[in-house]
């Protein structure tokens, strides 16, 4: 029986903040079931990937109190207009990501389609791929002096005046395990452990991008 539930840390995380605004309502508003069932799969894949439950649950967790606590600032008119349009060009950036991540889940190798056997180094070409075109679609400033466009980066300018260092602190920490490229060859491999993991994670993220939510 899984230890973590990411409806469970998203309902303690508003106890926190919203006192007696609390409630399960309120907790569906921020991590709705499609959501839910993404970072559920997330927390098995970092779970199978780290061999370290706790770790693993130390990292969703965070992932959950740091979008639980941008939604309370949103839904609370906290961020200004220049916020809103970072909030706004994250929200572009991560319905990129998870177009590409979506699209090289379902586009499969030419060796695949053949009905070949996979070479192991077709498929490192094949996440290396991925990885381009995620770097490509949160490249490094390329002038001098221009803002960065990571979407690590807009995230923690949006939450730079509201939350602490300690929230900033999980930001990073869960963006440097999920940029792991060993994890992503790892997730992408079509005969390796985490197959069903990545199938259910897909299926949700094209349920949330077909409902407008991603």
């Amino acid at each position: 029986m899984e230890a973590f539930s990411s409806k469970d840390v998203a309902m303690q995380v508003q106890k926190k903040i919203l006192s007696r605004m609390a409630s399960k309502s309120m907790a569906h508003m921020f991590v709705d079931d499609t959501s839910s069932e993404i970072l559920d799969e997330l927390y098995r894949v970092s779970k199978e990937y780290t061999g370290n439950r706790g770790e693993a649950h130390k990292i969703m967790k965070d992932l959950v109190k740091v979008a639980v606590k941008i939604g309370v600032l949103y839904r609370h008119n906290k961020f200004s207009a220049d916020e809103l349009r970072l909030a706004e060009e994250f929200k572009k950036k991560l319905h990129h990501g998870a177009m590409t991540a979506i699209s090289f889940y379902e586009v499969k190798p030419a060796s695949q389609r053949q009905r070949r056997p996979l070479d192991s180094r077709v498929h490192t070409v094949h996440v290396c791929r991925l990885s381009n075109l995620l770097d490509q679609l949160f490249p490094a400033p390329v002038l001098r002096g221009a803002p960065s466009v990571y979407c690590r980066d807009l995230l923690l300018k949006l939450v730079d005046k509201h939350l602490t260092p300690k929230s900033h602190g999980r930001i990073n920490h869960v963006f440097n395990h999920f940029s792991d490229k060993e994890l992503l060859t790892q997730l992408y491999n079509p005969k390796g452990p985490f197959k069903g993991h990545l199938q259910k994670i897909c299926t949700a993220m094209n349920k949330l991008v077909e409902e407008g939510k991603l």
